[in-house]
């Protein structure tokens, strides 16, 4: 298998590094062969050759089995023209690729209830999954552009694009608890009132799936009243991208959630939910779970290895039991002891059977 690694800007190397070593276990004790390539996107790519998505770049991910991506983006490059800065080269991977649906779990470990800003009773036992339309929406609809004294986004959505996500977040209820919240606004954008009606009529192929709408402002009220209530939730581009954030302070630090962007052909796109977090970049001391459990979902969406992903997910989740903690979890490890802790784990884990 052939993996492209896009480490990127600020702490995007260093949680990168970190889940390539964890990589590296996982073929060690489960016998699968794999080749790293590395690429620039974003910032780094910017300063090697002015463009945010370079074509060699592209090129090899293209030819890959699967992409892993840390982060874009950094203060150095704020004044870049839209075009070229770095969030652009990675809304442009993502519609190359035509990886239309961010799958986005969040899940709260026992032993971090101490950090989570909510309740333990109230967090304790989430378990809930952020199926995000990726490649439409305000990102990337148009048309778009500014003057001195306006600036237009457009918000447009086709029946195909709906249907296509839809089918995927209604297929992961039926294979979890068999319940979908799907999010919009319909009761004031025309956008929201279409996603609706495809949401229903997409709901019809899944009779074992229970199917509730929700409007944007009330989902967000809820994830922090009764996050609980959650199997999995399907919405827009630019709500999920917020909702998701939300979700990570319910599960005690963005840089805990991971994603894969799926689509109907490989190859997918994982990454860490966190951005490049310029301000600690360098110091060692960024949050690779995010990184390392992207490498999981890989091995689950592109690989087929679930064995190997619940491998990964439970030496984290044993790394964490043993009170190894970055400093945003309120520890004093480092992203390279985290990171050597888990793959040593991943070893242990993978010599019993593997339980969830």
């Amino acid at each position: 298998m052939r993996v492209v690694v896009l480490p990127g800007d600020g702490v995007g190397p260093e949680v990168t590094a970190q889940a390539v070593k964890v990589l590296g276990a996982v073929g060690d004790w489960f016998g699968l062969r794999y080749e790293v390539v590395e690429a620039a996107i974003g910032g780094a790519a910017i300063s090697e050759g002015g463009v945010p998505l370079p074509e060699r770049t592209l090129a090899v991910c293209r030819a890959a089995d699967a992409v892993l991506l840390g982060a874009v983006g950094g203060p150095q490059w704020d004044r870049q023209p839209p075009e070229l800065r770095p969030e652009r080269g990675l809304l442009q991977l993502r519609k190359a690729l035509d990886v239309y649906a961010n799958l986005r779990p969040v899940r709260v470990y026992p032993s971090l209830t101490d950090q989570i800003p909510l309740r333990p009773q109230v967090a304790s036992g989430v378990d809930l999954l952020i199926v995000r339309e990726l490649i439409g929406g305000l990102y990337f609809s148009e048309p778009r552009g500014r003057s001195e004294h306006e600036a237009v986004d457009t918000l447009r959505y086709s029946r195909g694009e709906i249907a296509r996500v839809a089918k995927v977040a209604l297929g992961a209820a039926r294979a979890r608890r068999h319940r979908l919240v799907s999010v919009d606004k319909a009761n004031v954008l025309e956008t929201s009132r279409l996603w609706r009606e495809v949401v229903d009529e997409e709901a019809r192929h899944f009779p074992d799936v229970t199917v509730e709408h929700m409007l944007v402002d009330t989902c967000a009220m809820q994830l922090v009243r009764n996050p609980r209530s959650f199997d999995v939730i399907v919405t827009e581009n630019t709500f999920g991208d917020i909702l998701s954030d939300e979700a990570g302070a319910v599960a005690g630090s963005m840089g805990l959630l991971p994603s894969a962007s799926v689509g109907d052909r490989h190859p997918f796109l994982y990454e860490p939910v966190h951005g490049s977090a310029p301000d600690i970049a360098g110091k060692g001391i960024a949050n690779p779970v995010g990184a390392i459990l992207s490498v999981a979902m890989m091995l689950r969406h592109s690989w087929g290895q679930t064995e190997a992903a619940l491998a990964v997910e439970k030496a984290v989740e044993g790394t964490l039991a043993q009170g190894l903690r970055t400093p945003d979890l309120g520890g004093t490890v480092t992203t390279t002891q985290f990171g050597a802790a888990v793959a040593v784990l991943v070893s242990s884990a993978s010599r019993g059977a593997v339980t969830r």
